[in-house]
């Protein structure tokens, strides 16, 4: 509980109507889950406008609003504070309530369109086995050391952020690393939260139905980065050609890092197997068990921040080569003649890295088969280039069904196969059901063979219509091969 008064502390306000010494229970944006004393934020969505949902919260007994429209009539009793963005505002009363607690630690946010799950996730694994305490905010889950708690979203909404942040603050954890979408960023959920450093991994073609092209989408997340301030840090790719674009308007200190040309933070790869990769990173060489060149610059990242908080390097590099990857993540299940992968490649790039990792290590020239869908009600013009990567870089592929959502499954696969001529079209196997699909991609063996599941990786569900049904590719695998689940 706090006070209203310090709630709303630095909040851009418009009108404050009523009393702001009053005692604030709870805040939240949702009317249904309003209490006795909370805090309502109208907000604007796509769908629901929340401004229709004040006089809801108020008979379940909000005692203040904050809006960016007033009310035709005011309640006698309630505060109404009215504001220029409910959004903004909502973001940093969260803040607010929770008594800042991205102030008290330090956290790392990582954006970009591949490598954020990952990079987070070995960072975390890295601290923990540095022997720091440390939380995870992520696609995966949010962890706070290891426990772990369910995640809904790639950033959550400012309110369970900032929930989670507080948690950690109170156990003393020294470092948070968290996924930063350019959802959040568009939508403001991460407005307010003090990052000691921001990382930009790279950036492809992906959610442009939501941003509308690439240049908003790009230019989106290039504000995570024009927010810092002289005291706060970046790292960016610049091996990516809009590395040195993401930090030119940023007052904040830049570091660099790259496997191709000069920068703050090298890395090289000496040797890269099935079994892993002998890595030279800036002058000191470490063994993996993890495997790609995508999961090298993964690598680089988490030993370039960790550099970045000035810890023990002997330490770094000893850590570093006992991390194995995220669930879903470039994930080996072996069982006699078939090695599988669950990868949750689901962008052209990211596909293509994939396939050219497999094949780069495939020494012994196996069949490689792929089972690859696109979502529903997502940006469509991916769909004929994925179709073309997993023909040109397998021998077999098996198109499938990933989340369709309220698109039909035939469509989108029709979309998929539309630059596949016909010679390459034998090579394409069509099966809606995604389990079927995984099981006959498994059954086509009479050899030695690798089998990619990409698209979902860690997700534990299937979206199909309004329905959301438990499912998960590595459960399947496991299943079908007769592995212990």
């Amino acid at each position: 509980m706090k006070k209203l008064e310090l709630i709303i502390g630095g909040v851009d306000t418009i009108q404050v109507i009523g009393k702001v010494d009053l005692v604030i229970k709870d805040i939240s944006k949702n009317s249904n889950d309003v209490d006795t004393n909370y805090l309502f934020v109208a907000i604007e969505g796509n769908e629901h406008d929340g401004h229709s949902y004040i006089q809801n919260a108020i008979d379940k007994g909000a005692s203040s609003i904050l809006c960016q429209k007033l009310p035709k009539s005011l309640v006698k009793n309630i505060t109404y504070i009215k504001v220029k963005s409910s959004r903004k505002s909502y973001a940093k009363i969260c803040c607010n309530f929770f008594g800042n607690p991205s102030k008290k630690l330090k956290l790392i946010g990582v954006t970009g369109t591949n490598g954020k799950t990952t990079t987070v996730s070995l960072s975390h694994d890295l601290m923990l086995k540095m022997g720091y305490k440390s939380g995870l905010i992520s696609t995966n889950s949010i962890k706070i050391n290891n426990e772990e708690y369910e995640a809904s979203l790639t950033t959550p909404d400012s309110y369970d952020t900032n929930l989670y942040l507080r948690k950690m603050v109170d156990l003393e954890i020294d470092f948070c690393f968290m996924e930063v979408s350019s959802h959040s960023i568009d939508q403001e959920r991460i407005n307010s939260l003090e990052f000691f450093l921001c990382v930009f991994t790279n950036i492809t073609h992906d959610h442009l139905i939501y941003h509308g092209d690439f240049r908003s989408y790009l230019n989106t997340k290039k504000r995570l980065f024009d927010r810092l301030k002289k005291n706060q840090k970046s790292l960016v790719n610049i091996d990516d050609k809009n590395g040195i674009y993401m930090t030119q308007n940023t007052a904040s200190k830049t570091y660099t890092m790259s496997m191709k040309k000069p920068a703050d933070f090298t890395l090289r790869v000496l040797e890269n197997t099935i079994n892993g990769m002998k890595l030279k990173i800036d002058n000191t060489e470490i063994q993996t068990s993890i495997i790609g060149n995508f999961n090298a610059y993964n690598l680089l990242a988490v030993v370039s921040i960790a550099k970045l908080l000035n810890l023990n390097e002997k330490n770094i590099y000893r850590s570093i080569s006992l991390l194995k990857p995220p669930s879903g993540r470039f994930e080996i299940i072996s069982s006699k003649n078939i090695t599988a992968i669950v990868d949750y490649a689901h962008t052209p790039d990211a596909l293509l890295n994939v396939l050219s990792t497999i094949n780069q290590v495939n020494i012994n020239k196996s069949k490689v088969i792929t089972v690859i869908g696109c979502g529903g009600g997502r940006d469509m013009k991916k769909r004929k280039k994925m179709g073309l990567i997993a023909v040109n870089h397998s021998s077999f592929s098996v198109f499938t069904s990933d989340n369709p959502r309220d698109e039909n499954p035939e469509k989108i696969i029709e979309d998929m196969i539309s630059g596949i001529d016909t010679i390459q079209l034998k090579k394409v196997f069509i099966e809606l059901d995604r389990e079927i699909a995984i099981k006959l991609a498994l059954s086509m063996i009479d050899e030695k063979c690798i089998v990619l599941i990409a698209g979902k990786g860690h997700e534990n569900y299937q979206i199909i219509k309004s329905k959301k049904i438990q499912f998960n590719d590595s459960y399947v695998v496991k299943k079908s091969l007769k592995i212990a689940v």
